[in-house]
Order: structure tokens, then C-alpha cells, then sequence
């Protein structure tokens, strides 16, 4: 006989609520994971939702036997699912980082948790049928709202709470430890007098030995996370965080030339190294600085270095810089060796940092500049795919002067030429004249970057008459910069647009994101 009945009954719904908020923020997890290592964020997002759901269906038909043994069954499974699914992101990052392996075991982790979560309902059902018996179809609408309402919770709690205050790997960790003793102990307390002994000592037993490796996985989190972390990297590690944009990795090593090579990760892919970024850079902002300058935008472009280069101009009345990511640019602002990288930039007080999507920033952005630089990521994944999307360029297009000039960093000519060409007509369909060129980057290997304007006319390619003392750049690289050898050359590919993000389809295939 349960004694009071209500209050059992409350904390049985209690219990379905916590346990729903703990299970969507390990699918959460799995697919955030899954972005962060592979960067193909619809395909991680696919596979972890359908393996869940599968799962599912299939620990609800494997919960029927259970039924009878529920309370204990419910709580086995519960302790399971803590440790299966709290342990989940660290286990995967250690088995990427130290043995290169990832979706197979992402496949195995998703499938066991989407097993677990689906045998809860059938048991919860038999557990509050047994507490006080009602109309079935009454007993599944407040399960069901409940769990649903746990969901939302859940959904919410991971970014704004979890991901800010934990980090990843401890965040999924105290949700293991929530959902055991959410599991675990409620029906322990709720069903105390109909369940023998042996059996509460063991479920018992069971929970502090989860518990156990739930808080000793807590505490050795940091010292794991960083030596997975730098298995990844060639150098050593000298600063990473992981904000909720993306994880943030620097290496400092002696390159080849002796000099102190300081390296920038973004989620993985290299950003620059000091020895030869002057090369990007310069290449990238004096040929657009060529015409007007007064007023210039840089979109993306949080460390400072393309910043560096423009203010070299003292004719540069303003740049807005606008960087999604304000971790970033706290970096290059404070962090001593970018810093110095960067000469300072943003001190200077003609520099204005705005940390926001640049793709909504751009609906309602002032204007107009004279020169604008597009110096984004590589398109792997949507939210960086609208960055080289048709309607970027026309919105740039609004803000950019009538004799203005802009230049978009496009990746590689010659590793994904497709890519490369996609960004060029995507420019063109957007209403510009191109001007596409190249130079080599020893740390990238060949790049490219589309310089445009308005109108018919390409835009020549040249630099300006009072151009500062440069290292690699000069008239002789820049008429050369526009030959592309004919393997090379334009070929027939698509403008990517929002509805058909084509860039994204070409990176896919030519980078192998996947």
C-alpha cells in the first residue's frame, strides 16, 4: 500500500520531468559534439535524431517484460542512463582525440541512451497506475505533458545554463548526477514499503557506484579534456576555451624559419600562423583599400589582423568591425601574443567592435562604407554557409558606396575550386563585377579571394599609390594573382543561396568535412 498517496504521485511526476529535461540535454550534447569535432552540423543533428528515435521505439517494445519488476527495472535503467549518458561527451571526445574514431561510436552511445530514455514511459505508466489507478488515456496526457514540459526545461537549461556555467564535458557530467538521483532515489522513497530489502540495498548500492564515477569523471574532467585536446593539435597548446560559438585553440611552437609560430584553431581549422599571415592579409585588404577608404567594414576577422593592415592607412577615418564571437575579440584585444600580432588594433580609437551576427547586423546596419572585407570561416556547415549565400551579397551591396569596393576571402582555388567559383558567381548573381585572384600561403597552401564592385567593370586589381612598405605584396604578384592555370579556371557551378546552399554542398565534397 502506498501511503499518501498525492505526494507520491507528485514526486513520480517530478521524477518524469527531470528525467525528460536530463535526456533531450544528452541529445543536445551529442549533437553539439558532433558540430564541434565534424562541423557537419545538419548531418550530426540527422543521425543523432534518428538513431534516438529508433532506439527509442525499440526500448519501449523491450520495456514490456519489464513491467512486472517496474519500479526496480525503472531504477536500473535510470542508473544506466546517468552513467551512459553522462559519461557520453567525454567518452567520445577521449575516443576522437586518441584513436580518431567518432560517428561509430556516436552511433553505439545515441543508440543506448535512445534505448534507455524509450523504456522510461511504459515503466513510469506502471508505476503511477500502481500509485493510484486512473483511465489510461488520462495517465498518458499527464505523462506525456510532463515529459514534454521536462523537454523544454532541458532544451533551455544546455546553452544558458549548462554550456555557460560547466562548460560541455562537466555540464553533460552534473546532469548524470541529477538524472541518478532524480531516477534512483524517488523510487526508492515513493515505493519504500512494496520493495524488499535485498533489492532497495542493491539499487542503492548501484547509485553510489555511479555516483562514483559520475563526481570522479567531474573532478578529472579539465585534466582529460586537455590531454585529448592537445593529442589533436601538432604544438603545444598555449590558450583554449570553448565559448558558445565555437572552441578557440591556440599553439606557439619554433617554426621552420626559427621564429615563434603562433597558430589560431577554430573549431579545429586553422585560422593563421604568424610566421606567413602577412601574406593572407596583405593580400586581402590593400587591393581593396585602392579606391575610397574613408569608411570601411570588416566582417569576421575577431583577430585583429586584417585590422592591423588597414589602420596602416591614416586617411581611414572609421572601421566597424562586426565579429560574431566577442570571446575573440577579447582575445585579440588582451592576449598578450596576438596582441602584439596585431600591433594593438583595437585600441586604436578610430576602431568601433560590434560582436553580433553579421548576417542580421547587416538588415539594419549603417552606412555607407567605402571599402568593405569579408574575412569569414570557410562555409562547413549553415550557419557559416548564409555568410557566402546570394542575399549576403545583396544586403552588402546596400551598404557598400556606389564606387565602393569589396573583397571576400573565398578558400582554395586549387584544393576546392568549386567552392571557389561558387563565392564568384554568387558575387555576379548578387549584381557585382568580379575580380578574382590568388596567391600562395604556405600554411593553407594556394588561396583565394574575389575582389568586386558594382557595376559592369571589374574591378581593377592594384594597390593603392600610397600603399605602406609591404612584405610579400607587390604589382608584379598582383598581375600574376589573376592567371589561374586551366585545371583551375571557372568552372560550372552554382550561386549559393539560402533555400540552395550550393557553397556548402561544394566545401562538403572537396574538404571531406564529414
Amino acid at each position: 500500500m502506498i501511503h499518501r498517496p498525492r505526494l507520491a504521485r507528485f514526486l513520480l511526476l517530478l521524477t518524469v520531468f527531470l528525467c525528460a529535461a536530463c535526456g533531450l540535454v544528452y541529445e543536445l550534447a551529442l549533437v553539439a559534439l558532433g558540430g564541434y569535432l565534424i562541423g557537419n552540423t545538419i548531418t550530426q543533428t540527422s543521425l543523432v535524431l534518428a538513431i534516438m528515435v529508433f532506439a527509442m521505439g525499440i526500448g519501449s517494445l523491450a520495456a514490456k517484460p519489464l513491467q512486472r519488476r517496474a519500479v526496480g527495472a525503472f531504477a536500473v535503467v535510470e542508473g544506466l542512463l546517468a552513467l551512459v549518458g553522462g559519461l557520453s561527451v567525454l567518452v567520445l571526445y577521449v575516443l576522437f582525440a586518441w584513436v580518431g574514431v567518432y560517428t561509430p561510436a556516436m552511433t553505439v552511445i545515441a543508440f543506448a541512451v535512445g534505448l534507455l530514455i524509450g523504456a522510461e514511459i511504459p515503466l513510469l505508466m506502471t508505476m503511477l497506475q500502481r500509485i493510484r489507478r486512473q483511465e489510461a488515456g488520462g495517465a498518458v496526457a499527464d505523462v506525456f505533458a510532463v515529459d514534454y514540459l521536462g523537454a523544454l526545461v532541458g532544451g533551455l537549461c544546455f546553452p544558458l545554463l549548462l554550456l555557460p556555467t560547466f562548460g560541455q564535458l562537466k555540464g553533460v557530467l552534473v546532469v548524470g548526477v541529477v538524472n541518478a538521483v532524480a531516477g534512483v532515489v524517488s523510487v526508492l522513497w515513493i515505493f519504500r514499503g512494496r520493495m524488499r530489502r535485498l533489492v532497495a540495498g542493491g539499487l542503492a548500492l548501484g547509485l553510489a557506484a555511479v555516483l562514483t564515477v559520475l563526481v570522479g569523471a567531474y573532478v578529472l574532467a579539465d585534466d582529460i579534456e586537455i590531454s585529448a585536446r592537445q593529442r589533436l593539435y601538432r604544438d603545444p597548446i598555449v590558450h583554449a576555451e570553448r565559448t558558445p560559438y565555437q572552441e578557440i585553440v591556440l599553439t606557439e611552437s619554433i617554426g621552420f624559419t626559427s621564429e615563434t609560430d603562433l597558430r589560431l584553431f577554430l573549431n579545429g581549422d586553422l585560422q593563421f600562423s604568424s610566421i606567413d599571415e602577412y601574406r593572407y592579409h596583405e593580400a586581402l585588404v590593400h587591393p581593396v583599400l585602392a579606391g575610397s577608404r574613408e569608411h570601411v567594414l570588416i566582417l569576421g576577422g575577431g583577430d585583429g589582423l586584417a585590422l592591423r593592415e588597414v589602420l596602416r592607412y591614416p586617411d581611414v577615418a572609421d572601421v566597424t568591425l562586426v565579429e560574431l564571437d566577442p570571446a575573440m575579440t577579447d582575445l585579440g584585444r588582451t592576449y598578450g601574443p596576438l596582441r602584439d600580432l596585431n600591433d594593438g588594433a583595437f585600441g586604436d580609437p578610430r576602431v568601433d567592435v560590434v560582436n553580433a551576427d553579421a548576417f542580421t547586423w547587416l538588415r539594419d546596419a549603417p552606412g555607407p562604407y567605402d571599402a568593405v572585407i569579408v574575412d569569414f570561416p570557410d562555409p562547413e556547415d549553415t550557419a557559416t554557409a548564409k555568410l557566402y549565400s546570394v542575399e549576403m551579397y545583396a544586403m552588402l551591396a546596400n551598404v557598400l558606396a556606389s564606387d565602393g569596393r569589396l573583397v571576400v576571402q573565398s578558400g582554395s582555388p586549387f584544393f576546392a575550386p568549386r567552392t571557389y567559383w561558387s563565392v564568384d558567381a554568387s558575387l555576379a548573381e548578387a549584381g557585382f563585377a568580379t575580380t578574382p585572384y590568388q596567391v600562395d600561403v604556405p600554411s593553407f597552401g594556394n588561396w583565394g579571394f574575389v575582389l568586386a564592385a558594382a557595376g559592369d567593370a571589374p574591378p581593377a586589381l592594384r594597390l593603392p599609390a600610397d600603399v605602406p612598405p609591404l612584405r610579400f605584396l607587390d604589382d608584379a604578384v598582383l598581375d600574376a594573382a589573376t592567371v589561374f592555370p586551366l585545371d583551375r579556371r571557372h568552372e560550372d557551378v552554382r550561386a549559393s543561396t539560402l533555400m540552395d546552399p550550393a557553397v556548402l554542398e561544394y566545401a562538403r565534397g572537396e574538404w571531406q568535412y564529414d
